[in-house]
């Protein structure tokens, strides 16, 4: 029986000299304690040595999936025709079965042969030693490591971080120049701030006219594509307000324009390199979000894989940390976009729509990063997709019209309002419309005839009675006015009445105004009734109120007789 082990080096193959001690597994370990004992056990027949590193990578990752590679077949073809193989992987054998007709061998016995193969492995292979044997354990994991993790150098996003970072900067160090050119020319020459907007346009106009008198007998086309634009410099040349500088003035006024256009130069040369990085690395994301967007947010999230694990409502808010966390505390709306803001998509949407394009962009954008992190291809074609899905459904929300559409991007159809009384195709309704009905109005008129008989009737009882009771408080009688000193004498007798009452009385006339609250119809009978009761209440309070109430009378007399004098 024959054993197949794999080393760094290569694949060696062992005779196992007496096959007896394998049916005592427990006590094979100790056959290899030592190398002595080791060698009566088993011997080394063949060794197949890897050429390079490739080699033993790709022999190495075949071994992994359970395949034999083209050098480990030719090498069992020859070394075993005829001997049973053990291996140490079941479905490896099983692939050696079936392409080289090999009969393979796995079991507990095998395992335990392998461990102690591997305790000694430096003394049965002569040549190997320990010292090189480390090196190229270290450098096969190193590699087989890159190999399952995709790894390339292409793919290292590091530059991106560091470009980008150094972009922004130019970007303030070029505009910070160019703000001190404007400020340093702007004494000689003021007037040229406001024709050349510009800075590299300025920086070259300086550059090349120096002293403003020379503006007049240059050429100006070659920088300002505008005609207008050069006979306008030309111009406010000669009439300047400016002041007079000397030349040495000049000169670094000049040397501070070579600077503005040098780093020009190496920031379009700058920004050349970062987009050919992006499309390498990230073209999922390049298509998406754009170049400069997309290496903000690989630069703010550290690194392409680390990005790939935020989900899309952290890409979303990503930059807009210090708002977020504000939001939170003050209990306020928390912000809808951070970097991915400054994305062509969300510039092209209107104000009330930016929410909904930024949220739909970073969920396709998280999907675009993980398929460039983990992915296998190398095209932007996700990314383009996912740009045209965003550009339908930003026209869908814009109202724009649209052609053949498919999925949840059809317009919505128009709903028409519902009218019961109006017929499907016709003008008409099915009904006549309704008019105002004046008959159906209530007429107070009968109320107003009543109220007079009932006041008659209760004033002459109460004329009949005036010297023993005092009348109930009736809003009916009290709108009723009759002669002069009479009338007077009847609210006189009401106010002093009720002042004296009894609560009984009191109880008595809340009831009796409710009572006469009711609707104007009611019998002159029930009324009839009400002044009886009335009566004998009256009669039980005694004289003594019927001796004040008279004072009072008499007093109300004097007072109304003096009022009617004062009038005259």
């Amino acid at each position: 029986m024959l054993v197949l082990f794999e080393t760094p080096a290569g694949f060696a193959l062992f005779k196992v000299l007496d096959e007896g001690k394998l049916d005592k597994v427990e006590d094979l370990w100790k056959e290899f304690t030592t190398s002595d004992s080791a060698r009566k056990v088993v011997e080394l027949k063949a060794f197949n040595k890897f050429e390079n590193t490739s080699d033993a990578l790709s022999a190495a990752t075949l071994i992994i999936d359970s395949k034999p590679s083209k050098g480990l077949r030719k090498f069992l073809q020859k070394h075993c025709e005829g001997e049973t193989l053990a291996v140490a992987d079941s479905k490896l054998g099983n692939s050696i079965k079936e392409k080289l007709k090999i009969d393979c061998l796995h079991n507990s016995a095998v395992m335990e042969l392998m461990r102690g193969l591997r305790n000694q492995l430096t003394e049965l292979i002569t040549g190997l030693g320990a010292q090189d044997l480390g090196p190229m354990s270290l450098g096969l994991s190193h590699s087989l490591s890159r190999y399952k993790l995709k790894f390339s150098p292409e793919k290292v996003d590091t530059m991106i971080i560091q470009a980008i970072g150094l972009l922004d900067d130019l970007d303030k160090e070029l505009n910070t120049y160019a703000m001190r050119v404007r400020e340093w020319y702007g004494w000689h020459f003021p007037e040229l701030t406001k024709i050349v907007t510009d800075n590299i346009q300025y920086a070259k106009v300086v550059k090349m006219m120096g002293d403003r008198a020379n503006a007049v007998n240059l050429d100006f086309s070659e920088i300002l594509s505008d005609e207008e634009l050069e006979t306008q410099l030309k111009e406010a040349a000669v009439i300047s307000m400016g002041t007079e500088v000397s030349d040495l003035d000049l000169l670094n006024i000049k040397e501070l324009c070579d600077q503005v256009l040098a780093l020009s130069e190496y920031r379009a040369q700058l920004y050349e390199y970062l987009r050919s990085r992006m499309n390498t690395i990230a073209p999922n994301l390049t298509a998406l979000v754009g170049e400069l967007v997309g290496a903000r947010l690989i630069a703010h999230g550290g690194s392409l894989l680390n990005l790939a694990k935020q989900p899309g409502s952290t890409i979303q808010i990503l930059g807009a940390e210090k708002a977020l966390f504000r939001a939170l505390k003050t209990k306020h709306s928390t912000p809808k976009y951070g970097l991915i803001y400054h994305a062509s998509l969300i510039g092209k949407a209107s104000q009330k729509h930016k929410g909904k394009i930024s949220r739909s962009l970073a969920a396709k954008t998280a999907l675009a990063i993980r398929y460039d992190a983990l992915g296998d291809g190398e095209d932007n074609s996700i990314g383009t997709e996912s740009r045209l899905k965003l550009e339908t459904r930003l026209q869908v929300l814009e109202g724009r019209e649209l052609g053949k559409s498919a999925g949840s991007t059809k317009g919505k159809p128009k709903i028409e309002v519902y009218e019961k009384d109006r017929k499907k195709g016709a003008g008409a309704l099915t009904t006549p419309a309704k008019t105002y009905n004046p008959a159906a109005d209530l007429v107070l008129g009968h109320s107003t005839e009543e109220t007079p008989k009932k006041s008659e009737l209760a004033s002459k009882k109460r004329k009949h009675h005036e010297a023993e009771t005092a009348p109930s408080a009736e809003p009916e009688e009290e709108a009723i006015q009759e002669d002069g000193d009479q009338e007077g004498r009847k609210k006189k007798k009401k106010k002093n009445k009720e002042t004296e009452e009894t609560p009984a009385v009191e109880a008595d006339g809340e009831k009796k105004k409710k009572k006469k609250s009711k609707e104007d119809g009611e019998p002159v009978a029930a009324l009839e009734g009400e002044k009886k009761k009335k009566k004998k209440i009256s009669d039980a309070d005694g004289e003594n109120v019927a001796m004040q109430t008279e004072a009072s009378a008499k007093k109300d007399k004097k007072k109304k007789k003096k009022r009617h004098a004062d009038d005259e």
